[in-house]
């Protein structure tokens, strides 16, 4: 999806859903991009925007944002298909990254019903660059693992706010998690990293993810579960456990001591 739904989503009394208003109180120079593809950016080249892609972006935009800021590091936070693009990313710049936190993460695929369901239409989604998107499209990710996560006006309001910007998005993150992972090599990841999953995400199962987990080389890293909370983790009823998780991990004090 485009950046703003997800990361400054407005919604009628309840401005805490929108995650950079959030961090910026905290004191926090908050970002999100809009990949290409999506949303505000260029949708004019003839590929379907893949996890590669999607990772080249944020070489492009986190270049552009040290360069306003004057900082040498950034602290990521990636959701789904995002955290695989900001994984590849922290591979392949690891100098810019300070910590990352990967939410909604998949590794191989292995064990996940999600996926599995993806599968069984690659064949239309590998034909083509992009694929329509509409309001049952944006609901069922609130309830193709377990019904209830979400408040009915966060949904509407997450649905309305991507439909205004996209009737249609890329096949590139849906062929790549379907049939290409991995995308990522956990042994390159070099900074700091949280792991996080909600109780019911369908995505990834435990397996994949704590064996991508042990093969992180940095000592600092973090496994969370997050309950009550299924895929779209920033958009849900137990939001504030997410926010708690990521300012405990974004604020966490350096080692004294590193052996």
């Amino acid at each position: 999806m485009a950046g703003t739904p997800v990361f400054d989503l407005q919604v009628l009394g309840k401005p805490q859903y929108s995650t950079m208003d959030h961090f910026a109180r905290l004191g926090f120079d908050t970002w999100c991009l809009d990949n290409e593809g999506y949303g505000r950016s260029s949708k004019s080249r003839n590929i379907n925007f893949d996890i590669s892609n999607g990772a080249d972006d944020l070489a492009a935009v986190t270049q552009y944002i040290l360069e306003q800021t004057g900082e040498t590091q950034l602290m990521l936070y990636g959701l789904s298909s995002g955290a695989l693009k900001a994984a590849l990313f922290a591979e392949r710049f690891p100098d810019r990254v300070n910590r990352i936190a990967l939410d909604a993460f998949v590794w191989t695929g292995e064990g996940s019903p999600t996926l599995e369901n993806r599968r069984k239409r690659i064949g239309e989604w590998s034909g083509k660059n992009r694929r329509p998107i509409d309001q049952a499209m944006i609901q069922s990710i609130f309830t193709r693992d377990h019904p209830g996560t979400a408040d009915a006006d966060v949904v509407n309001a997450f649905a309305d706010a991507i439909l205004k910007l996209d009737s249609s998005v890329p096949t590139g993150s849906y062929v790549d998690m379907s049939i290409n992972l991995p995308v990522c090599q956990p042994e390159k990841l070099k900074a700091p990293v949280m792991i996080m999953r909600g109780q019911f995400d369908g995505i990834a199962s435990f397996k994949d993810l704590l064996n991508y987990f042990e093969k992180l080389p940095n000592p600092d890293k973090r496994f969370v579960v997050m309950p009550g909370i299924a895929h779209s983790s920033l958009h849900e009823k137990n939001l504030a456990i997410v926010y708690n998780v990521l300012e405990s991990f974004f604020q966490e004090p350096l080692p004294v001591y590193v052996g």
